[in-house]
């Protein structure tokens, strides 16, 4: 049974009368539900692997259509392999009427590998480190204690090895760690990289360079004696609400002002946004269908053997939701916080629940507007605030959060926040044109962050179209004599291969999604508009293995149309893909986008040329983009936002502020 075929068999079978929304995230009863059923149907076992697992959403017309006590089946999709075996393969599960709709394998030599098993870590680690090749690289470095070597099993890519093909591969690194608190990452050995078949659990080669300085000066920031003794200036900033706070959570379904929207999670992606609409005139007015980070990229520039290779897929390899902080410390987020728990799936088909993966809380955000009429005698002041909805993953070295803010103006905003440690290795010396020297003999190889949000728009309705918008100047002459003119050209983006876009910031190129259906009071189509910040796209050249297999990231943005599953940037499965998977097919039938139901995909990111402030560990750096609305609404929309009840004064005898 193929995929497209199975909207059929769902309307057809009973529900179960589970009493969730289409769009809640699983449950912990579903997915071993999910599970029992595989194992009955003898499609599991002990052997068996479990990696992108989450509910398969029904089709968009499905949930626009749901009403409360409405059941629609609950299927579950996942992609499955055996331990050791060669063969992964998808399948559907319908939990709610407990049987299988799908079980299909694939062929990974040409559709990948799903993602690294935390089990393959400790298989890594037992080979390289009984291969007589890798322990002899060590000890041509003087590195004979084998419990101060950390492996770090890392993504392999696909280049070109035979020996590799259809099978699950991993290309392992190695750091110095002196004793159980320091950073490894101070300590690269460099120079050193295994590749690992752990279908066949046997090293396929080790390449060593002859690299044999280990940088030896400490990384360890909680060490005093590099970091120095903790300042005593800093006084306490306390953030507090006492009369609450202003947005409701009620399950899934989130209200704050005129926002409403469900919150979603899954072991892949994350995070997910979805129904996200804005009260207007007494109705909710829709804006964006579902919103999330389909996939991240980050290629590595450095050629050398031991670091050409790395180019990483942190959603499609690693899985940002399996890899979710517990936000218990109270300092990822301030003021007054509600949390959300996520419920994800491990590598053995088995719940588990991130307490506390999702942070909630308002913001307050300076001047909403200001203005001080002296023809009037008026001078008012309106203060801005957000909603914040975040969540932190770790992923190797770095750290990642993902900050949704909601305004009340109706502007949208993703920010994506980077920190961790930057992937050191030994740095050559001299002017080296691939990476910084970030310590004495410590390299940081040069780097990009390419994020892929994925925004299925649905402005007022889902029959959308966009246009580019961007600066025309306009030569000095007849009918502009003094040469101050200033136009806007407009492009209608028709297709699929006309929405393959690039940023252009000396044009100020933007892009509107306006709706198709719906004009504002002054005529115009109502709409939304995306706000690049015109980073650079993919820096690999067009040949390069990473870019055939991160092919979504040369270019800014995307307009395909909607399709239900077409959700994957780089393809549904990304380990060991050897490329063209994702947008390259969405757009090959290069469909109409024009008045359609279409999805924007938004290439964001950083080129990170890393610097000594980034070591020992990296302040935050950050990269997203906005929507904000545009003759989406008749005026603007916070003119009832009401002035600040409390007036501040300064007492002279103490310099305190005092409210009253």
């Amino acid at each position: 049974m193929t995929i497209e075929n199975l909207d059929a068999v769902h309307s057809s079978q009973g529900s179960g009368g589970s009493g969730l929304h289409p769009l809640d995230p699983l449950t912990v009863e579903e997915i071993r539900v999910f599970k029992d059923v595989l194992v009955d149907a003898g499609l599991a076992g002990e052997r068996t692997a479990f990696t992108y697992v989450g509910i398969r959403e029904p089709a968009k017309e499905e949930v626009l259509a749901y009403n409360d006590g409405d059941e629609i089946p609950r299927i579950v999709s996942a992609l499955l392999f055996e331990a050791g075996g060669h063969q992964p393969r998808t399948v559907l599960v319908d939990v709610s009427n407990k049987i299988v709709l799908k079980h299909q394998e694939m062929d990974p030599s040409i559709e990948g590998q799903g993602p690294i098993l935390k089990s393959e870590y400790e298989l890594a680690e037992r080979l390289v480190k009984s291969d007589s090749a890798w322990l002899d690289a060590m000890a041509r470095r003087g590195l004979h204690d084998l419990d101060t070597v950390k492996t770090v099993p890392l993504s392999a890519g696909v280049f070109g090895y035979d020996d590799e093909v259809g099978n699950r591969v991993l290309r392992v690194l190695a750091f110095e760690q002196k004793y159980p608190t320091d950073s490894m990452w101070a300590h690269p050995i460099d120079g050193v990289v295994a590749h690992i078949d752990t279908t066949n659990e046997r090293v396929l080669r080790v390449i060593d360079t002859g690299h044999t300085n280990v940088p030896q000066e400490s990384g360890d920031y909680n060490d005093e004696a590099v970091r120095g003794p903790f300042r005593t200036t800093l006084k306490p900033i306390h953030i507090t609400q006492p009369e609450g706070v202003s947005f409701q959570l009620k399950g899934q379904q989130l209200t704050w002002e005129n926002w409403s929207l469900r919150v979603g999670f899954n072991g892949r992606e994350g995070l997910t946004l979805h129904q996200v609409g804005f009260e207007d005139g007494g109705s909710v007015r829709p804006i964006i269908y579902r919103a999330s980070i389909s996939e991240m990229a980050v290629p590595y520039g450095d050629p050398s053997p031991t670091h050409a290779w790395q180019n990483y897929f942190d959603v499609g390899e690693y899985q940002f939701g399996r890899l979710a902080n517990s936000l218990k410390l109270g300092c990822d987020c301030l003021g007054e916080i509600t949390y959300m728990d996520a419920t994800i799936v491990d590598d053995f088909g088995e719940p588990k629940v991130i307490e506390q993966a999702i942070c909630i809380h308002e913001e307050d955000y300076g001047v909403l507007w200001k203005h001080t009429d002296s023809f009037a005698g008026t001078s008012e002041v309106r203060r801005q605030r957000r909603l914040v909805i975040s969540f932190f993953v770790t992923v190797g070295n770095y750290d990642y959060g993902f900050y949704w803010y909601l305004y009340l103006d109706g502007t949208i905003e993703l920010e994506a926040k980077a920190t961790g440690i930057v992937f050191t290795s030994g740095h050559p010396g001299g002017d080296y044109p691939y990476a910084s020297e970030i310590a004495p003999g410590l390299g940081a190889p040069y780097h990009q962050h390419l994020f892929s949000a994925r925004l299925d728009m649905m402005v007022d309705g889902v029959a959308n179209a966009v246009d580019e918008v961007e600066v025309q100047r306009v030569p000095l002459g007849e009918g502009n004599p003094w040469g101050n003119a200033l136009a806007k050209k407009t492009t209608r983006l028709r297709t699929e291969a006309e929405g393959a876009r690039d940023a252009a910031m000396d044009k100020g190129r933007v892009w509107h999604v306006l709706s198709t259906e719906r004009n504002n009071r002054l005529g115009h189509p109502t709409s939304y508009v995306l706000y690049p910040e015109g980073q650079p796209t993919l820096a690999s050249d067009p040949q390069a293995s990473a870019t055939a297999r991160a092919n979504f990231a040369t270019k800014t943005l995307w307009v395909t149309q909607y399709h239900r599953d077409e959700l994957w940037a780089a393809g549904e499965v990304v380990n060991q893909h050897p490329g063209g998977a994702g947008l390259p097919t969405y757009i090959s039938a290069d469909r109409e986008i024009d008045g359609k139901d279409i999805v924007l995909w938004h290439t964001f990111g950083l080129t990170h040329y890393p610097r000594p402030e980034d070591w020992p560990i990296m302040p935050v750096d950050y990269a997203g983009f906005k929507l904000k609305p545009h003759g989406f609404f008749d005026r603007n929309p916070t003119l009832n936002v009401p002035k600040l009840t409390e007036q501040c004064t300064t007492t002279p005898h103490n310099g305190e502020n005092t409210c009253h």
